[in-house]
This record gives C-alpha cells, sequence and structure tokens, in this order.
C-alpha cells in the first residue's frame, strides 16, 4: 500500500492518492465529495466528518491533518489485512503515563487531539479498570467494529499511553466428559490417593500428591479465602455450603457469579469441595472460604480485562490465593501487571499451562504466577488428555509444577447429586496446587509468596515420570508432581507443629502377628512424641498422645485387623 498526501503551505489539503492492489483512491478538496470506483467508499465515508467540519477545507492544525492521514492509512488496511478473533474487535485497553493530571479521565475530551481522534472513531464509552487505585487504566469501546491492531498506531502515536493493546480473549484449559455411576473416592480420586487400580487409564501406585496424609495435619482454615476465577461456581450446592463470600460476575457486571458452563464448579470443587461429609467428592481444602469471581462466559471464553479486574478485586477483597485456569496466546501489559499486583500483595497465584502439547500461553507465561501442567494417573505427563489426540499439557521454560490433571472427578453446575462427570486438562491440575497452597497458609498464614514457592519447589517429587522427566527442574515436569503431605512437613513450617512420616520409623516385626505386640523403632529419645496409626483408606487406627521413649516404643496389638496395611506418623509435641 502507497499514499501520499498533497498539501500546501498553509495546511489545506490539496488531495490524497492511495494506490492499494489494484485500486486507486482519489480524495479531492472539495468537502464531501463522493467516492467512486473504490471498495473502500463505505469504509471511508465516516471518516468524511473530519473534512466536512473545517472552514475552507483546511484543517484547523497540521497535528490534526497527519491525524486524519493516519486514521486513513489505518482504515485502509482493513482491506488487505484480515481481523484475528482472539480479541475484541470493538475494544482497547490504554494506560496514561503518570503526571501531574491526577483525573486522566477529563483527559478524553481535554486533549484536543485525543479528542478528534475518540470523536472520528466514533468512542462509545470508557471506564477504570485494573487497578483502580491508580485510576490510569482504561477499556475504551467503540460503537463499531474497527481494525484494532492498526488503531493502536493511532493512540500510541499520542505518546500519551504506556502501552496501547486489545482486549484479548482467552479460554478455559479443561474439557468435560460423562460416565456411568461407581464408588467415589478410592475408586475415582486417584489424584488424592492412587493405589493402580483407576479403571479409565493407566495407573501407577502412589502417582497421586498424598492429600490424605496432609489432612491428618490440616483440612483447611476456614477464616481463608481462596478466589476462584472462572466460569462462576453453582453456589447452592452442598460442598460449597456456608462458605461462599462476596464474589463478582465481571462477565455480565453484576454480584452474582454463577456458573452457566460447568468448568468453573469442577475447577472449584476440586480444590475445596467439603470432605467427610458423606456426599460427592472430596477437594483438597475442605474448609476454607470461597470467593466465585465469574471471568468466563457460557463459552468457556472471556477477555483478558475481566481477568485482570477480577486479579484487583480478589486482591483487594481478602484473597490469600487465586487460581485462574484459563490462558491466552496473546502477551498483555494490562494482564501482566494485575498478576504482579497480586504477588506485590503477597498473594499466589496458580494458573494453568494450557492443553495444546505446545509452548505456555498466558498469563501462566508471566514469572510472578505459579503456572501448572497436567499428569496421568501413571505420573506421567497428560500427552494427550482423552479428548483429543493431538492435545498435551503445554511445557516450557516458564513451568514451575505439574499435578494430576486428566480424568479428573468433580461437581455438577446443573445438579446439586450428580458426580458422574469428569473433566481433562491444565485447568483441573492447577486447583490441586491451589489447594495445596491454600493448606500451607491455613498452617502458617504468614508464608510468604517466595516461601510457598520453595516449599512446593523442595517437597514436589522428582523422577516419576517418562525418561523427559529429568533430575531437578526440566521443561516437561518442572519442579516435579506436586505432594501435598511433603509440602505440610516441610522444614520451612518448623515453626508449627506438622506430622512427618520418616523413613527412619520402622515397625517390627514385619507383618505383625495378631497375638503379639509390635515396636516401632527410630524415634529420638527423651523427646515426646504423639503417634498415629493411618490405614490406607485414611481411617486412624490408632492414637496415642504425649509419649517419651528410649527410642523404641512398644505396643500391644489390639487394634489391627488381619491383612490392613498402615502408615505411621510422629508429631513431636514442644519440641
Amino acid at each position: 500500500m502507497h499514499i501520499q498526501a498533497l498539501v500546501s503551505a498553509d495546511g489545506i489539503l490539496l488531495g490524497i492518492s492511495c494506490k492499494l492492489q489494484l485500486f486507486f483512491i482519489n480524495l479531492a478538496s472539495v468537502p464531501g465529495r463522493q467516492l467512486v470506483n473504490s471498495p473502500t467508499a463505505a469504509i471511508l465515508e465516516r471518516w468524511q466528518i473530519v473534512l466536512t467540519n473545517t472552514q475552507n477545507n483546511k484543517f484547523k492544525s497540521n497535528q490534526t491533518m497527519k491525524i486524519f492521514i493516519t486514521i486513513l492509512a489505518t482504515i485502509i488496511t482493513t482491506i488487505s489485512f484480515s481481523q484475528e478473533n482472539d480479541f475484541s474487535k470493538n475494544e482497547l485497553i490504554v494506560e496514561f503515563k503518570d503526571s501531574n493530571y491526577k483525573n486522566k479521565s477529563k483527559l478524553f475530551k481535554s486533549n484536543k487531539r485525543l479528542n478528534t481522534i475518540n470523536d472520528s472513531l466514533k468512542l462509545d464509552s470508557f471506564e477504570i479498570i485494573g487497578n483502580k487505585k491508580s485510576k490510569k487504566t482504561f477499556i475504551l469501546k467503540f460503537k463499531n467494529e474497527l481494525e484494532i491492531k492498526s488503531i493502536i498506531e493511532v493512540y500510541s502515536n499520542t505518546n500519551l499511553f504506556n502501552y496501547v493493546e486489545p482486549n484479548y480473549i482467552g479460554k478455559g484449559h479443561g474439557y468435560l466428559q460423562t460416565t456411568p455411576n461407581d464408588p467415589f473416592f478410592l475408586s475415582r480420586q486417584w489424584s488424592h490417593f492412587n493405589n493402580g487400580s483407576f479403571s479409565l487409564s493407566l495407573s501407577t501406585n502412589d502417582a497421586d500428591i498424598d492429600t490424605d496424609l496432609a489432612w491428618d495435619i490440616t483440612q483447611g482454615d476456614p477464616n481463608l479465602i481462596v478466589a476462584i476465577l472462572d466460569t462462576g461456581i453453582k453456589l447452592n450446592h452442598p460442598e460449597f455450603s456456608g462458605r461462599i463470600v462476596s464474589g463478582y460476575d465481571f462477565v455480565n457486571g453484576d454480584t452474582n457469579p454463577s456458573d452457566d458452563q460447568g468448568h468453573g464448579t469442577n475447577v472449584a470443587g476440586i480444590a475445596l469441595a467439603k470432605g467427610s461429609n458423606s456426599i460427592g467428592y472430596a477437594g483438597v481444602n475442605w474448609n476454607s472460604k470461597i470467593m466465585a469471581c465469574k471471568v468466563l462466559d457460557n463459552n468457556n471464553s472471556g477477555f483478558y480485562s475481566w481477568w485482570a479486574d477480577a486479579i484487583y478485586f480478589a486482591v483487594d477483597n481478602g484473597a490469600k490465593v487465586i487460581n485462574l485456569s484459563t490462558g491466552g496466546n496473546n502477551s498483555s501489559t494490562l494482564l501482566e501487571n494485575a498478576i504482579n499486583y497480586a504477588y506485590n500483595n503477597n498473594v499466589s497465584i496458580v494458573v494453568s499451562t494450557g492443553n495444546q502439547n505446545s509452548t505456555i500461553q498466558y498469563p501462566a507465561k508471566y514469572t510472578n504466577a505459579i503456572a501448572v501442567g497436567s499428569t496421568n494417573s501413571n505420573d506421567i505427563r497428560s500427552n494427550p488428555f482423552f479428548w483429543s489426540t493431538t492435545s498435551g499439557s503445554n511445557y516450557g521454560p516458564e513451568l514451575d509444577f505439574v499435578a494430576p490433571g486428566n480424568y479428573i472427578y468433580g461437581l455438577s453446575h446443573t445438579s446439586n447429586t450428580n458426580y458422574n462427570s469428569y473433566w481433562g486438562g491444565t485447568s483441573q491440575a492447577a486447583p490441586h496446587l491451589t489447594g495445596v497452597i491454600s493448606l500451607l497458609l491455613s498452617v502458617n498464614p504468614s508464608l510468604t509468596v517466595n516461601q510457598i514457592r520453595l516449599i512446593l519447589q523442595q517437597s514436589s517429587q522428582d523422577l516419576v515420570g517418562d525418561n523427559f522427566d529429568t533430575v531437578g527442574w526440566d521443561q516437561y515436569y518442572g519442579f516435579g508432581r506436586i505432594n501435598a503431605f511433603n509440602a505440610i512437613s516441610n522444614p520451612l513450617l518448623s515453626n508449627t507443629e506438622y506430622y512427618t512420616e520418616s523413613k527412619n520409623l520402622k515397625i517390627f516385626p514385619n507383618p505383625i502377628s495378631r497375638e503379639s505386640s509390635f515396636s516401632i523403632s527410630g524415634l529420638e529419645p527423651n523427646i515426646n512424641y504423639d503417634i498415629k496409626m493411618v490405614s490406607l483408606d485414611g481411617k486412624i487406627v490408632k492414637e496415642i498422645n504425649n509419649i517419651k521413649t528410649d527410642g523404641i516404643l512398644k505396643i500391644e496389638n489390639k487394634y489391627l485387623q488381619s491383612g490392613i496395611y498402615i502408615r505411621l506418623h510422629a508429631k513431636v509435641v514442644n519440641g
């Protein structure tokens, strides 16, 4: 495309010649002259106001003339460049530069150059988004669809803004499947307890996050708030009863973040469904409060502006950990600033990496997001997921951890009694980690985001996957598959009491004769312990509290039935 403008010394626009492919456009200086023999006539018609409103065809300044020429060039490019579909076609995100002018919203009218652009593009409305405290980030909404990526240049050239970008669209990272009914916890929730018998995919014993052991320590602080940014949740589901705090629907602009798609209810249930209530499933955290923020519509899609606003909302309203099981292909300053805002306010934000078996999507790609990929029930990276042979857990240098994410049963957004659906995706992996972080904060609320990262890095299980799971960090498994019990037992939590399943603890004789006593060795002498024996299905077999030994504890066998396997836990008391 080639554009020429002929301008007199006193600023009169004499003509513009634009050559685009095989078409020529000639615009003379006569106001309102009809454009003929041009496929762009309809496109250019809305710009004639810029000419007809000027006296004697004069532009009021050379600056205004340049704006017009830039806009004209922008609109013509719509013929040769197709509009992408991963951002809004009538919205724009801008952030004003810092200045002494406090009320930046008035600049839309007081700045003549900006006002001319807004009027020419038929700006319909604008509102503050993102960080409401700084009041310098706005979403602009236009009456008509525009060639947004070219319009960005027009606004950027005003030199008023730190950045100008589209309002990108992203999607949730989970997909749904429905199956017949069968037993729940032991047969379905392999991510918590995996004995290798899960029937829907190849399974490996102990390819789980040992949540059943972590629950012996904490089931979640009822005063902690966990934010779920998703399609909303089923607010009246009994698994969430009594734990919902005020959230917001950023899709429809109201205070009712109900789920009209299903993705969010499933994600919330993985992290936060009530446990030991004789119904449904157990989430990682049974007790903490749930803040639902609806940022995805009934097509499981959402604008970045919704996601950013929800992050600021969650942080400002007391959430201590945020789950965002969404992603898009485009980088956004607005969204990265929101992620950084959470980090700077000591709020962990867990983000799914995406399901394209490719590079990690945004915002998981950002440094201060905790990026989570997915594993199967045999501890192998999900590649593919059950719903597509070309799918797979995204990987790359930004990956932090992996967690169970394929064939994850969960709650329904349309029923309080239907537990027959399972999902698969990194969307399902992320809430496992969100739940674990909430358990860490339940044990020690003063943990920083950096301390939480370090605990997770030290406690995740390495070398449990395939040959791509190499020693230490790698791009396919990150620091490893998360382990809730290892995290809760990490020495960084030594200022609190916690159970430890020590490799030094041994029971003998093994197996135990039903008629005899048995002994536990490996205890430190002259230290008081609380001892707990737990069956593999999580039931407490025997507790012995505040006992001091010489290193060996002898116990009469009155408690164990034939064929039972137990795990042994010891907690140091006052020391």
